[in-house]
């Protein structure tokens, strides 16, 4: 099965606690396989790591500096680069090649303007809508699209916690 990952590039300090945070748990919770986090507070991977050990399954949380290189070494074994802006192809006109393809995605997303380099080391660039939006609605989005909502449906492994899905009310329950 192909391998998902997350490049998230920037973290303004503090400014940007939650939402490194939700970019993390969307991931997760979306279908990727890990996120790598540049220049990010270790706190950030302690919290997505604790929600993981809770809720299951085996996502994982890098902090790196150098993403350049990441990108790189990502593309010479072959995996294709996806930068989620709002300045790319529209997702309806990218997403069945993408998809088709049976490498493995590293899906870039950047907190403030994308550096140059993002656009030109990207294999594809998808605009996510063609107005100013979230980095988190970005990510959600796409995972979505590539995985046709079943990734809603999975079952994480591990987990000490279940939601029971109810009409009214909350049902959470100790797995296991």
């Amino acid at each position: 099965m192909r391998r998902i990952e997350v490049l998230r590039l920037g973290h303004r300090l503090v400014r940007d606690d939650r939402v490194t945070t939700h970019v993390g748990l969307v991931a997760r919770a979306f279908g990727a396989d890990k996120i790598h986090l540049v220049n990010c507070e270790p706190s950030i991977k302690h919290s997505i790591d604790g929600v993981t050990s809770k809720w299951g399954g085996e996502f994982e949380v890098q902090l790196t500096e150098e993403w350049r290189n990441l990108v790189r070494k990502w593309k010479q074994k072959g995996g294709l680069v996806i930068h989620l802006t709002m300045y790319g192809t529209n997702l309806d006109d990218s997403i069945s090649s993408i998809s088709e393809s049976e490498k493995d995605l590293l899906i870039l997303l950047s907190a403030e303007k994308a550096p140059p380099e993002a656009f030109d080391l990207s294999d594809y660039n998808v605009a996510i809508g063609n107005q100013p939006h979230s980095e988190v609605a970005a990510l959600a989005v796409f995972l979505d699209r590539y995985f046709g909502g079943q990734e809603l449906k999975r079952n994480f492994k591990g987990s000490k916690l279940q939601i029971i899905p109810t009409a009214k009310g909350k049902r959470l329950v100790m797995a296991g």
